[in-house]
């Protein structure tokens, strides 16, 4: 009998192994990087993202730069798999990341913030649900129990406040909405209008995964969080316009 319980494990583990080494070559992984004056820190996540080895492509958007950004991405673009797109007038974060996410070539897409707020080496750890054919989404929750910076109280609350909004109104048990790491398929994303300009990305494109019944997973990050003194850029009025866009979706589309 234990001969047979181990057997049936061992082959289990096998398939297990299998399954992982298959999707790591064939999935293919693009990273897309919304810019908007990152001067200081644009090359060291690059850097980082890069070191990971294991994206197919970087892409990187620069929303308008002002402060030395963009000559920084035209020296970087198509050097070890970035790709520069640029916009010419500073149209917000949602507008970069649909610019991402219509370039982006991979099976798999990954929201990158170009902050350092997010790192990288959790990578792994987003991806793994999706490459076990556990989940067609990934967040990566900061309240899940992983080393954060302590920090900015009132930002936090107003994050786990349009968390809780979320839950009450999709019936679901978020624990991080505003997560800047969300990972997809592809087809996540094939036939779904994101018309989100600025930072209400984050609540349209919750709405509209859990709307049509996609399979999400959250996995702990760690989490360093900017203040605005180091340049934090969302402001109180965001959260207002993610409240009116967790409403607007839930009875349109």
């Amino acid at each position: 009998m234990l001969a047979l319980l181990y057997a049936g494990f061992i082959k289990r583990v096998k398939q297990i192994i299998l399954l992982f080494v298959y999707n790591q070559v064939t999935m293919k992984l693009s990273v897309i990087i919304p810019v908007y004056n990152e001067v200081e820190s644009i090359e060291t996540i690059l850097k980082r993202v890069y070191e990971t080895k294991l994206t197919h492509e970087i892409i990187v958007v620069d929303d308008g730069s002002k402060d030395g950004t963009r000559d920084i991405l035209k020296t970087l673009d198509g050097k070890k798999g970035v790709r520069v797109i640029l916009h010419e007038v500073n149209q917000g974060k949602g507008a970069a990341v649909r610019t991402g996410m219509a370039a982006a070539q991979g099976d798999i897409l990954l929201i990158q913030d170009a902050d350092l707020e997010y790192d990288p080496r959790d990578f792994p750890e987003l991806l793994k649900p999706i490459q076990e054919g556990l989940a067609d989404v990934v967040y990566g929750s900061r309240f899940l129990g992983r080393a954060h910076r302590v920090t900015m109280f009132w930002h936090m609350l107003a994050n786990k406040l349009l968390t809780l909004i979320t839950n009450i109104l999709y019936d679901t048990i978020l624990t991080d909405m505003e997560t800047g790491y969300k990972v997809f398929k592809r087809e996540v994303i094939q036939g779904m209008t994101i018309r989100a300009n600025s930072f209400n990305f984050e609540p349209e494109f919750t709405a509209k995964i859990l709307k049509r019944k996609y399979r999400i997973f959250e996995v702990p990050i760690t989490f360093n969080p900017r203040d605005y003194s180091q340049g934090k850029k969302i402001k109180l009025h965001d959260a207002f316009e993610a409240i009116w866009a967790l409403f607007k979706y839930r009875f349109v589309d």
